[in-house]
């Protein structure tokens, strides 16, 4: 699977956001603060998976039924309704 410049990017704000966490935590920051950053970064990975997972379900449906436009959209608006509601 080609690998999507958006979800590069939204990785690496979460390496970002993993870093910072860490200085945080060096700095003795509170467990509150540490934990909402915490979540928000598992809420960023989850969403990466849920858009690589969705990709790959478009490529799969591409490669099995040939290219159809229309077909296409209409799985593709169905897989992002899916990430949006994780």
């Amino acid at each position: 699977m080609e690998c999507d410049k958006k979800i590069l990017n939204r990785l690496k704000r979460s390496e970002g956001q993993m870093r910072g966490i860490l200085k945080m935590m060096e700095d003795g920051k509170e467990c509150k603060e540490i934990i909402v950053q915490l979540s928000a970064v598992r809420s960023s990975i989850d969403k990466v998976m849920g858009l690589m997972v969705a990709e790959n379900l478009i490529q799969s449906i591409e490669y099995e039924n040939g290219i159809n436009p229309e077909k296409d959209e209409a799985v593709r608006e169905a897989v992002e309704l899916i990430v949006k509601t994780m």
